[in-house]
Parts: C-alpha cells; structure tokens; sequence
C-alpha cells in the first residue's frame, strides 16, 4: 500500500490539495481466500476504512488519472453543478448526494466540500508599518521566507536532488500565535544591533513594549537566529531573513503582530470553473448494476428531487459522458455495418433473397452472444458490442461458406438436366442437394468453431492487465459461435430448400448467378 497526499507542483494536476491518494496492490489471485472477487475486497475495505471528515471513492489508478485529465471525475460518474456562489454550491451538491444515495447500483456517493480548507490571512497594518519605515514589500518578504522558506541551493548525490531550503522550525510558525511572534528586523533610531528591546518569541522568553519593541538580551536573539539557520550575532537586514552582511546601528526586532494582523479564515481547498462558471461535483461509482439503468434512476430522482434557482444548472460527466458519446456513435455504426454485409453479401450471390437469407445467421448469433452475456453477469459495454460486430462477420462469413455448398450440390444437378443427361429438378432433388452440401459443410463448420473457440476461451481465464476489457469482448463472440453454428447447419439448409422448391414450383428454378459468375470467370 502506498499513497500520496496534497497535489503535485503541475498545472496538469487538477486536484485539491487535501486529497489523499491511495494506491494498493492486491495479491495474486490464488492467494485470494475461495470465492473472493475484487469487488468483494472493495467492500471490506470500504467498511474498514471509514475515517471522520473523508469519504472514499473506488477506482483503478490509470483509468482514474485519465478521468481526471479528461473530464476533471475520478470517479464512473460525475454529477456537475453550475453557479456563481461557491456556498450555494455546496448546499446543492451535498443535497443531491443524499438523493444519489438512495439509488440502485450507486456507490461512492460523496460531494465535494468547497469550503473545507484552512487559511492563515496576514493582513498588513500600514499605519503601524509607516512608523518603523517599512513597505508591505519588506514584510512580504520576511513572511515568505520565514514561512514557506527560501532555496540556498541544491545537494546532488548520484541521481538524486535535494534543495537546501532555510526557514524557521516547524514549532515556530505552525499556529497562528507563533506566528504573531515572529521576529520582524525593523530600524529603530537609537537602537543597537546585539541590544534588543524584547528577546524574539521564538526563543521561549515573552515581553511586551508600547511601540512594539520586545525587551531583552542579546542571548535570546542568538538562539533565534540560530533555530532559523542564522549565525549568532547576525541580525537581519532589510532585504532577507537569510543575508548577513553585518551589524546595524538602528536595527532593532519586533513581533509581527505590531505590524500586521495573523486571521485563520476558512475557504475552498481548489475554486473550479467550467465554461465560465463555478463548478461543483458529486462523484459517484456503479456497482452491482449496468451504469445505462442506474444513470436513468440517477436522472429521474436528481430530476424530481432536486430545485435549482434560476442560474444555477448541472450535466452529468464521469465515463458516463463517453459511455455516451460511443453510445451515440455506435447507433450510426450499427446500422453502416449490417449494410455493409449485407452489400457485400448481394454482391456474391447475386440474388437480395439468399443475401437475406444469410443475414439471417446475424439475429441466431445474437441470441447466444446475450445469454452469455446474461450467465456471466455482464454489463452491456462498447467492449460487449465490438465483440458482436466481430460476431456479426464471423457468422455471415460461415453462412457465406455453407450457401456455397448448397449451390454447388443443386447447380450439379442443374447443369445435368441442362446437358440432358438426367430427367427435370424435383423436390427430392432440392432436398438431396441440402443434405449433401450441408453434410460436406458439416466438417468445415465443425473446425471452424473448434479452433475459433480454442483460441477464444483461454481469454475467459485471463487475470492480468487488460483482462477486464477483453472478457466482455470475447463473451459474446464464445456464445454467438455456438449458436450460429447451430443456425448456419440446421436453419440455413432448410431455408434454402424450401426457397428452392418455391422457385421450382413458380419455374423459376436455374442455376445461381454465383455459378454463371463463376464460369465467366474461367
């Protein structure tokens, strides 16, 4: 287990600085106590991992930074609140988490909590500056580096890098009444540098003085400079905490409280906007449920429960949002693909009838991708469906074949009557021709199948890196084979002869266009 709390130091990290990532590595499988599934371990975990003022939300380390830098969600789904009020905000967003939380398959429900952080606000007294002579720069600058420090420079060993950075120590600056203490280097007429009016705060001694000044010895001072990194004896100038270029002959020290005004104020931890508003997410994961059904139930209780005001609106984003666009893009390519077959298909036989007929494998395969789908408990996904386009054309392409077969046996027959070396086509002829060319299909299609299915089902037992993605592509494709198969020997010989015999009885029987096709070519 290994985490990292706060953000990196890069714009492309969109993340507030109290968030804690977490990052377990689960064991082998086989380790796994019997009968255990992640999704199980999700749930223990959950339980065990309640912690007051955090909530967790579940999910895989790629797919979650690509979320983020995609759609700003971590999360399956995002619910996006719009406005121009940051507390407003929060009020609706923590409204609609506990209506998602009565959802179906919803899991992970938490809202973001805007006004959650923490600021120390040092608010500058020019009156009191003005008299010590200083600028708001001077004391900007004294407060960056006492605080958030200053970079000396950089220790190397090998590969490594390590800045050496000088500001005082933690128990110095970590309340705010320590940092009221600060020792501000002021100039002070009259007043001798190793002499101080009030020994600095810092130091563990206290005094007060009725222009600010701190009264004191020179001892104290030396252990302040010294906790800060400083040589003893060195005051502080006007232009760093960190330069030591001598002593001062009107240089004395100060708390920062004479000069300016330390606030702890509470506020945003990260302000978000999209499109030109404020933004506001609650962030949602699917489990034990299809995200098409939970995201409906989701829509009709946001929609029925939740009131906005006027110029407040949300969307919903999350892998929802490209659920959705392949969602949109798959209902253009379904369509393009069966025309395609079926082109293709008119195109061999010659004849929209038997092209029709074959199209005829697709539904049968459908019906055994779906009720694999349906035993293993999957969620139809774009996985499952580019798994049924490639169910599509591994079905017509095996009814293709046994079509074939089926001409070839009847144009036999139809050719001797043509040359006169037998007597007219009857009924039983059709029905001998569909019992030969289905029966020399028979092998074929049997192999065909086989080795299809030996090279598919190892996929099933796959637990490594993409596994997730492949298993929902190859379910379909397992089950729609066994089905189709089924179809294309049983259903596709009937079919053809019962067209067969239709066109004999109408005396439209003759060879197919395939077979003229076919002897032009030669």
């Amino acid at each position: 287990v290994l985490g990292k709390a706060g953000r990196a130091e890069t714009a492309t990290d969109n993340a507030p600085t109290s968030m804690i990532e977490t990052i377990i590595l689960l064991k082998p499988k086989d380790q796994w106590r019997p009968g255990l599934t992640k999704n199980d371990i999700i749930q223990e975990l959950d339980a065990k991992l309640q912690i007051p003022g955090t909530r967790n939300g579940w999910t895989q380390p790629i797919i979650n930074r690509i979320n983020m830098l995609s759609t700003g969600v971590r999360t399956d789904i995002g619910f996006k609140l719009f406005g121009n009020d940051l507390d407003s905000l929060e009020r609706f967003s923590i409204e609609a988490e506990k209506i998602l939380r009565d959802v179906p398959g919803a899991a992970d429900v938490v809202a973001e909590r805007i006004g959650i952080g923490y600021y120390a606000d040092i608010i500058p007294n020019r009156n009191a500056m003005a008299r010590y002579g200083m600028s708001v720069g001077d004391l900007q600058e004294y407060i960056e580096t006492a605080i958030g420090g200053q970079n000396l420079g950089v220790v190397i060993e090998g590969r490594m890098r390590f800045p050496i950075r000088l500001r005082f120590q933690r128990e110095y600056r970590d309340n705010r009444e320590a940092l009221e203490r600060l020792p501000i280097p002021v100039r002070v007429a009259g007043a001798s540098a190793p002499a101080m009016a009030a020994s600095p705060a810092p130091a563990g001694a206290s005094g007060s003085s009725g222009m600010g000044g701190m009264g004191g010895a020179g001892a104290s001072s030396q252990g302040t400079l010294m906790s800060a990194g400083i040589p003893a004896q060195t005051p502080f100038t006007s232009t760093s905490l960190m330069s030591a270029p001598g002593a001062g002959a009107d240089q004395a020290y100060i708390p920062l409280s004479e000069v300016a005004i330390v606030k702890i104020t509470p506020g945003p931890p990260m302000i978000s906007s999209e499109n030109g508003q404020l933004r506001a997410i609650v962030y949602m994961n699917v489990r034990g449920r299809d995200m098409g059904g939970t995201m409906d139930d989701a829509k009709t209780a946001i929609a029925s429960k939740l009131k906005l005001p006027p110029g407040y609106s949300y969307t919903w984003s999350g892998q929802y949002e490209h659920k959705v666009r392949a969602q949109n893009t798959l209902a253009y390519i379904m369509p393009i693909v069966f025309i395609i077959i079926f082109l293709l298909l008119y195109f061999t036989f010659r004849d929209y009838v038997e092209a029709f007929v074959v199209m005829l494998s697709v539904p049968f395969a459908l019906i055994g991708g779906v009720y694999m789908i349906y035993f293993l408990g999957y969620n139809f996904s774009v996985a499952v469906w580019v798994g049924f386009i490639a169910l599509y054309g591994i079905a017509v392409e095996t009814g293709v074949v046994m079509v074939v077969y089926l001409h070839e046996a009847l144009d036999k027959r139809l050719s001797a009557h043509q040359r006169g070396e037998r007597g007219p086509i009857t009924s039983t002829d059709i029905y001998e021709a569909a019992v030969e060319g289905s029966v020399l299909r028979l092998r074929p299609k049997i192999m065909t199948v086989a080795t299809s299915m030996l090279g598919l089902i190892p996929v099933m037992w796959a637990t490594g890196a993409g596994a997730d993605m492949m298993k929902p592509l190859t379910a379909p494709m397992i089950g729609g084979l066994l089905t189709s198969a089924v179809h294309v020997l049983v259903v596709t010989p009937v079919l053809f002869a019962i067209m067969k015999e239709r066109a004999l009885r109408k005396g439209t029987l003759e060879l197919s266009k395939m077979a003229e096709f076919m002897k032009e070519a030669e």
